[in-house]
């Protein structure tokens, strides 16, 4: 027969290999939301559709990576919904890269990278976006 002592010593082992567990799970799903931070989509854009990045923090430096299949697409990159850089046409890469190091860096804020389709064709455009610590 088990007696009550037993069970107790079975039910605490019990409880702190779950919150043994628990906190182990916990740690790694932290540690995986830091280092997916960054942004990075590809999606397909009729004539005259366009596409936004989620928005994400950057307290001293941004770079973005763009790329578009065909006759190619604008682009543009926003901070908090404001438009700090564009290409003046269509292009099928782009990059821009702002920096506190090299006085090009527009400030914290929020920032998202976008791409429209003013061409005639489909096109397939790759938004990357990249913020601080990730490059």
């Amino acid at each position: 027969m088990t007696t009550t002592a037993t069970r107790s010593r079975i039910a605490a082992r019990i409880a702190a290999g779950v919150a043994t567990a628990g906190a182990a799970i916990a740690l790694s799903l932290s540690g995986a939301t830091a280092a997916s931070a960054q942004q990075y989509s590809s999606t397909t854009l009729a004539p005259g559709a366009g596409v936004c990045s989620a928005t994400q923090y950057a307290s001293y430096q941004t770079r973005v990576d763009t790329f578009a299949t065909g006759q190619g697409a604008k682009m543009k990159v926003l901070r908090n919904g404001v438009v700090v850089q564009n290409t003046p046409s269509r292009v099928n890469s782009w990059s821009a890269e702002f920096r506190t190091a090299y006085g090009t860096f527009p400030g914290p804020g929020y920032y998202s990278v976008c791409a429209q389709n003013t061409g005639t064709a489909n096109t397939t455009v790759t938004l990357q976006l990249r913020t601080d610590s990730e490059f």
